[in-house]
């Protein structure tokens, strides 16, 4: 089907109006009412997932409707990885509105920038055609540019935003490069197209490989994947803490939701050529952000390479492919926007002012001050870390399975030499928080942004993270049906 209509972009629509009415809000009464932006974005992002989730179907149902002359496509797999972006975008402005207070930066833009990257990543979720993706991966970075040095006064976050801007452009010029060399040997830039062209003519021209590979480079851009990953330590320590968690799980999910689609759609004829350069970006992305991630003082930098780390992960999956595969990577996708999320809402809780309190050794003693946040920190960090029964523990394990199954053993090997080498890190924090009193009192951090909101935050976070690994089987069942949008 391939017709105009305005019901398949509907949740789009809803979060652009949302981000145009925060606007006009604070140029109607000012900042009078500055937690309004909040709340209304927070209207938005609701009534947005209500509307993915009623849309067009239920999910058990195999279905696939493209409007827009084919440019637009609506499935469970869109529809799968669009929940992610909303509630990771739900969490992230709930952590946001103490932590604004706190830096006196409640202005509207933050919100309308944030539904803007949500909108963005939308599109790449259910673009079928290489330019909307395009532009979908534009709307997305040029709001995470603007994020990244909200806090204009830090000069960390101008740093990191100005190196943040000039790769992610030479990342886009790659990307579209790509797209021109693909569209000029297909005759189209339609995904299904490609794939038909594809599979008629029986193997790529060296055009068309050469395509796929700047493809390949744009996209390990936007998943820090090595050795396109040097921005991310940078940038994650620079952003406001909020932004650095949002950007970690909602963009990241984005890149691989269009890089699956561009791959195992429009390029499964050229998988001989892909497979082994994936495998050890893989095996590279793993072993390098796990193995420096073990040197780092600083919490957030510490996460930017586990971050990276645990884009190998999902590259191990994307190489599976096949059910286990590609489940895995939405189930993990998943996993991760709910303990990343958490882990940053605990930092953005105890960072201070400024974000002055971020180093491992600040976490010394807050085990006893801080008991139910302390607690809250070990879980997602266990989680991220693998350990059982935390969703984590699941999502790796159905990773490395489906590598056992389609005969990538060392790369499974490898996967779980680094996530045993990454409960290092990830246990020093705990250790920090529960086995080091801090030498003085006053030493351990207030938790200057506890609000209301920063709890629920904390607690949905939780909540998702124990229900993916203790009762993961309706979650399952969501996950392989979206699988069913790929046969």
């Amino acid at each position: 089907m391939s017709s105009i209509s305005l019901s398949a972009i509907a949740p789009e629509l809803v979060l652009v109006a949302c981000g145009l009415i925060v606007l006009m809000i604070q140029a109607v009464v000012g900042r009078k009412y500055p937690d309004s932006f909040a709340y209304v974005s927070l209207l938005g992002v609701a009534a947005a997932l209500v509307l993915v989730w009623k849309q067009p179907g239920p999910f058990e149902a195999r279905i696939i409707e493209y409007f827009f002359m084919d440019m637009w496509v609506v499935d469970n797999f869109s529809r799968f990885f669009k929940i992610i972006f909303l509630l990771g975008t739900g969490l992230t402005v709930l952590i946001s509105i103490k932590y604004l207070h706190n830096e006196a930066m409640q202005h509207s833009e933050y919100y309308a920038l944030m539904l803007m990257c949500t909108v963005g990543m939308m599109v790449m979720a259910s673009a079928s055609e290489l330019i909307t993706i395009f532009l979908g991966v534009e709307l997305m970075s040029i709001s995470l540019y603007a994020l990244t040095g909200y806090t204009r006064t830090r000069m960390l976050a101008n740093e990191a935003a100005i190196k943040y801007f000039i790769l992610g452009s030479f990342a886009s010029a790659f990307l579209i490069y790509g797209i021109a060399l693909i569209y000029g040997t297909t005759g189209t830039s339609q995904i299904p197209a490609i794939a038909e062209f594809l599979a008629k003519a029986g193997s790529g021209a060296s055009v068309l490989v050469m395509g796929m590979a700047l493809i390949l480079i744009g996209f390990a851009f936007k998943t820090a994947a090595v050795p396109f990953h040097m921005w991310a330590p940078d940038v994650y320590e620079g952003a406001p803490a909020p932004v650095t968690g949002f950007m970690s799980a909602g963009p990241k999910a984005a890149a691989f939701a269009a890089f699956v689609r561009i791959f195992m759609e429009a390029l499964p004829g050229l998988q001989t050529d892909w497979v082994m350069v994936i495998w050890i970006l893989a095996a590279l992305t793993m072993t390098v952000g796990n193995v420096i991630a073990l040197v780092q003082e600083n919490i957030k930098r510490m996460l930017a390479y586990s971050s990276i780390a645990h884009a190998g992960y999902v590259l191990v999956a994307f190489l599976a492919a096949g059910e286990l595969g590609l489940t895995s990577i939405l189930y993990y996708m998943l996993v991760y926007t709910f303990m990343n999320l958490g882990a940053f809402a605990v930092i953005t809780m105890l960072a201070g002012a400024g974000e002055s309190r971020v180093r491992v050794d600040d976490y010394r003693g807050v085990g006893y001050k801080h008991p139910v946040a302390a607690l809250a920190m070990s879980l997602f960090l266990f989680s991220l870390a693998g350990i059982p029964p935390t969703g984590g523990f699941l999502g790796k394990f159905y990773i490395f399975s489906a590598a056992v199954k389609q005969g990538f053993i060392w790369l499974a090997i490898i996967g779980v030499l680094n996530s045993v080498v990454s409960v290092y890190y990830y246990l020093r924090v705990t250790v920090a928080m529960y086995m080091q009193p801090a030498a003085q009192p006053e030493d351990v951090p207030a938790a200057t942004a506890l609000s209301p909101a920063l709890i629920i935050a904390v607690c949905i976070s939780a909540y998702g993270v124990l229900t993916l690994g203790l009762f993961p089987s309706s979650y399952v069942a969501i996950v392989k049906a979206s699988f069913l949008s790929f046969l």
